[in-house]
């Protein structure tokens, strides 16, 4: 043969999508020959780096098909900030048996919060789980299934965003919906009903949700389809961002450390 046996070695490792295999096999052989392993521990110890290597690969995939507007994990997330959430309810979510159950999420508080925070972080995990997930606020979903509908292809899309394992919808209730945007919506809803997961974000109670979907039947069947099988967080006071962004400023013009201290003492 013309060919070395490295050039022949690293074309059918090639072909076999074993990239972590050729980069990685010669550092190995020497290490493994410099510890003693014979070729079934020299071969275990690849196949673990390759196996390794591709889990990395998929979950980088599986986060960059999600769309997510940022990648967050619960790991940041400032808990002791916002004592009234249910940490412990986060982190059994977090294992992500409720979207192997196709149950729903949905978390409700002020704006500024950190429910989006959340909602990201548990995509994240479900991500690291190897399940397929989507991510997109009400608004953009609406937007984009009233141009589907003009553009006759809402049947594929539909057919897209049931194959997600979990769709997250984020910032329900910020922007009113259309009629038609609101029957659109209820249909995805519909549609995932106990077949797939959905996680909602809103600042807005359930009793106000018929001022975005400008219907009390529709909002009466959306919500008894979301919430039959389903994890309620409560998300409640104040914007962790606004204190965040107080922070960053310091006090005022004219105002010391100690009159902040001194206001804050003072009844609201």
């Amino acid at each position: 043969m013309s060919e070395t046996p490295q050039l022949l070695l690293a074309h059918h490792l090639k072909a076999l999508k074993l990239p972590t295999f050729l980069r990685e096999y010669e550092k190995v052989a020497q290490q493994s020959a410099a510890e003693g392993l014979d070729h079934p521990r020299y071969l275990l110890r690849l196949s673990e780096l390759e196996l390794i290597e591709r889990e990395r690969r998929m979950v980088e995939r599986r986060i960059r098909e999600a769309k997510f507007p940022t990648v967050k994990s619960l790991d940041s997330f400032d808990f002791l900030a916002l004592p009234s959430i249910n940490k412990t309810l986060v982190r059994e979510l977090a294992r992500c048996e409720y979207i192997t159950r196709r149950e729903n999420v949905i978390a409700l508080g002020n704006s500024g919060t950190g429910k989006t925070h959340i909602a990201l972080g548990l995509g994240l995990a479900a991500c690291q789980k190897g399940l397929s997930v989507g991510f997109v606020t009400a608004a953009a979903l609406v937007h984009e299934l009233l141009e589907a509908r003009e553009e006759k292809r809402l049947l594929r899309m539909q057919k897209q965003l049931a194959r997600y394992k979990l769709l997250i919808i984020d910032e329900l209730g910020f922007v009113p919906l259309s009629k038609t945007g609101a029957e659109l919506l209820f249909e995805v809803f519909s549609q995932r009903y106990e077949q797939g997961s959905i996680l909602v974000t809103s600042n807005l109670p359930f009793d106000e949700w018929t001022e975005v979907f400008g219907s009390e039947r529709l909002t009466g069947a959306l919500l008894d389809r979301l919430t039959h099988h389903v994890h309620i967080l409560e998300v409640n006071g104040d914007s962790y961002r606004l204190k965040q962004s107080k922070m960053k400023r310091g006090p005022g013009p004219g105002t010391s450390s100690e009159d902040d201290n001194t206001k804050d003492d003072l009844p609201s």
